[in-house]
Formats: structure tokens, sequence, C-alpha cells
């Protein structure tokens, strides 16, 4: 049957009319932190399960909110035929960084199915400690949100053989939790108007996101990424830009004019996919003076928000222009009062500036502990036509910087070194390692466990190369300061 075409992020939407639906692209999933962890189901025809079936409805709903789809996304959703996984198979171990999979295919295909494809977290986590502790399991699973999410945890302990243990299923609790979060959030701001959902990819089933929604709406939020529950609920989705759309076009300036002169709608310029200061923030800026008067807004993410915040709207201010400020990611009610405390102080209008939350709401109010942020789990743009791209984050250093081309993992079968390497598709497989991406159960369970040494996963050479070029080509500052004449 597949899933609703209205089941991701309404960004998704505007990011495929704004780029190439029809371009191959390669997109990959991986944790940053949590240890091994153990992959608990076989992955290809998990995510082939979800795969979109859509409907004229659908299109019709989209066009009515602003996101009215073209012939090349409708093309590029039917062409599931055209999909490449390459998965480590059911049993295998990983460790953080390692892509777990990667996904080639359309553009617009491969993309709308990254929130669905994060809430993947849960099975992993849920299998590795049931693994791993059984009593820390029975405790961490003792209390659930939904039955769906319960079904997926029992699924997940029959898939690896481990007994099932007492589930309760709470979801007025979970109801109650996140509708004192959000009010709370609410008097933070002093406007339910000026906050806005975004959890769908923190949430562990739509089931979740479904009841965290319904929530929202009774504390006076109305607006959400989540098209489904929006249709639902009759919410807004809502949703402009992401990090892959800049990496899709090499450079902040090409992403923000696309976004902007490919769609009728207001844009919101991401400023952190490379760096904020130097790059995002300037270039939304020129953006913004060619057209003061269309409404558009920055969006801050990764790095130290509030320096970025002062550094906008001072210069904002010099410049004489207003944009409308959205603030995303990590952000709880502490932080946002912080915020809000800044607008005041540098006088800003309470109408020029918004909140986006997503874990906060949806994921800190679970009972249970596997949430998306305790992994870190991403699905990142890793290719693009035939150009690898990466996203740094602010940052030259390893941590949120993504991988790039077509990543696969190598393992260590014998002899020292490294447990794992990320290396490129169709590179050599090193000596003393197997191909564990795409391999058989049978493969990874005859590669000898890791010792009792410090696992350590680093790059191969052409994965090094790759990353060095693309360091070099978006901050060649950075590279002549590290090798001065």
């Amino acid at each position: 049957m597949g899933s609703s075409l209205l089941a991701t992020d309404g960004y998704k939407f505007s990011m495929a009319e704004a780029g190439w639906p029809l371009r191959r692209e390669t997109f990959y999933y991986s944790h940053r932190k949590g240890g091994q962890q153990v992959v608990p189901l076989e992955l290809e025809s998990y995510v082939r399960a979800l795969l979109p079936t859509p409907t004229e409805e659908d299109y019709v709903y989209l066009a009515r909110n602003s996101y009215e789809m073209g012939a090349g996304f409708k093309a590029a959703i039917q062409r599931q035929d055209r999909l490449v996984i390459r998965a480590l198979p059911k049993g295998a171990r990983f460790y953080p960084r390692e892509p777990v999979f990667t996904l080639t295919g359309p553009s617009a295909l491969v993309s709308w199915l990254e929130p669905l494809l994060l809430q993947l977290n849960f099975r992993i986590q849920v299998a590795t400690q049931a693994l791993a502790d059984r009593e820390a399991l029975a405790k961490a699973l003792a209390r659930v949100s939904c039955e769906e999410e319960k079904r997926i945890a029992l699924e997940t302990l029959d898939a690896v053989g481990v007994k099932p243990v007492p589930i309760t299923v709470d979801t007025e609790g979970y109801h109650a939790r996140v509708v004192a979060v959000v009010r709370e959030l609410v008097e933070a701001v002093g406007d339910s108007s000026r906050i806005f959902e975004v959890g769908l990819r923190a949430a562990t089933c739509l089931e979740q996101h479904e009841l965290a929604l319904q929530a929202c709406k009774e504390a006076g939020v109305t607006r959400t990424s989540n098209v489904l529950g929006a249709k639902k609920l009759g919410m807004i989705p809502v949703g402009t830009m992401g990090h892959e759309h800049v990496q899709r076009y090499g450079s902040d300036e090409a992403a923000f004019r696309a976004i902007r002169e490919r769609r009728p709608e207001r844009s919101s310029y991401l400023l952190d996919t490379y760096d904020t200061l130097t790059s995002g923030l300037p270039t939304a800026f020129r953006l913004i003076h060619e057209s003061p008067n269309a409404g558009d807004s920055i969006r801050f993410d990764s790095g130290d928000k509030k320096k970025q915040y002062v550094h906008a709207v001072s210069r904002a201010k010099e410049e004489g222009i207003k944009p409308v400020l959205i603030l995303e990611d990590g952000l709880d009610a502490q932080a946002t009062r912080e915020f809000e405390a800044l607008r005041s102080q540098y006088g800003w209008e309470p109408s020029k500036q918004f909140y986006g939350y997503g874990g906060f709401i949806v994921a800190r109010t679970m009972a249970s502990p596997y949430t998306r942020d305790r992994v870190a789990a991403v699905y990142k743009l890793a290719k693009t036509g035939h150009v690898p791209t990466m996203k740094f984050g602010n940052e030259l250093a390893e941590g949120k910087q993504s991988i790039p081309g077509v990543p696969v993992v190598f393992r260590r079968r014998s002899g020292t070194g490294p447990i794992g390497l990320i290396g490129q598709e169709g590179e050599p497989v090193p000596e003393g390692y197997e191909l564990l991406s795409g391999a058989t159960p049978e493969v990874a369970a005859a590669i000898p466990p890791a010792g009792a040494e410090e696992p350590r996963v680093v790059y191969t050479p052409a994965t090094q190369k790759l990353v060095d070029e693309l360091r070099e080509q978006h901050f060649p500052k950075a590279k002549a300061a590290a090798h001065p004449a």
C-alpha cells in the first residue's frame, strides 16, 4: 500500500519545486553517537514499504496550501523502480558516523523519505538495548506514548529474538506532557501564532506525532511541518528550505535565488550550511535588499545562535532592512525567554520573530529514553548528480559535518587498524577488511567481533580526498591559514 504522499515535511515539496526533482541523488542514514548499535531488520524491504502512493486528492491539497507540484516532482515520485538501496545487513553492528544505508534515485523521491526514515532510530535503539541489557530495556519500555509505538517495540524484540517485556500505553500522559510544554512556550513567546511545530523527524511513528499535534492544537499552536498531520487536524503546513537545498546548488547565493525565483511564496533562507556569519547571512541580506518588502525570513539553526542573532539584528538595523527572524534547533523554554529578551532589548518587532520546535515538544515529553537526539540520527545528501556534496554547519572540524559521495562501510576482519573504514562505492576493499554495505547477513556474522580496544572509524583516502576538496572549495582561507606560504 505504501505511505501517504503527505506523510513528510512541507519543505520537501518546496525544495523539490526549487530544485531538480528528477536529478539522480544519493542520501545516507547514520547515527552520530550512541556507541555500537545493531541493524534489527532487512532494510531494503523496510524502505520500500515506506514509499509513497500519491493520489490526485493529495496534489489538490498541496496546491491549496502553497505547495503546487509540477510535472517533474510527479514523475520522480512514480519512478520508484529507479531507487537503489545499499544497506548494512540485518544483524550487522555499526558505529557512530558509519552510513547504515544509502539511497540513490530521483531527487524528489529520495528526499521525500527523510522524516519517515529518521524514525528508524527508535527500532535500532530498542534492538540494541534488548541484546545488551534486558532489565534496562524493560524499564525504558515500561510506558510508551501510543499503540503504534508499542507495536514497533514488540515487532523489534521479535526480530532480534528477545522475549517481550510488559509495555503500558499512556496516551493521556503523553498528551498532557506535550500540552504543558507547549503552553509554557506560548507563555514565553506571548503569542501562539509565532510558534510552529517541526517534530515529525523526532517522533517514533506517525501516530505519536499526530498525538503531539493534537496537544499543540489544544495549546493554541496551529502550524506544523507535518503535511499529513496538518490535513487531518485542520492545521497549516509550513516549511521552505533545508540544508540539502543549499548543498544541491553548491553555494548559498545560488540556492537562495532558486528558492526565491522558482516559487511564488515567501522565502526563508537557511544560513548555516557552510558558515552563518561569513556566507549565509551576508548572502541572505543581499537578496533581501533586492526585494525589501517581500516578507522573506532568515533562519538560524546551528552554532552560537545568540552571537548570530545579535550580529544579524545589529547589521539589519544598520542596513535598514527588517527580515523575519526564525529560530530553530535545540530551543527550549528558557532559551526562548532569552531570545525574547534579546528581541525586546534590540527593539525587534514581535511580528518579525518566530520559533520552531521539534524534539523539545515531541521527544523530550516521551516516557521512553529512545529519542532521535540520543543517537543523533541523520539523513544527509551526499551526492547530487555527479557532484559529491557535504554540510559543514559552521565548523571545519568533524562533528556535524556530513559525508560526501556514495559512502560504504568496510569492516575489519583481521589484523590491526580502525574497526571501520568509511569508503566510496566501487573503491577496492582494503586489505584485512570486508565490504559490509550490501553484504549478506552470513558475511556480517562471519566477521570477528571487535576486541576490547576503543573502536575507531576513519575515512579511506578516497573519502578523505572528497572531504578535502570540498573543504578547500568552501573554505579556501582556512586552508591558506593552515598552510601559510
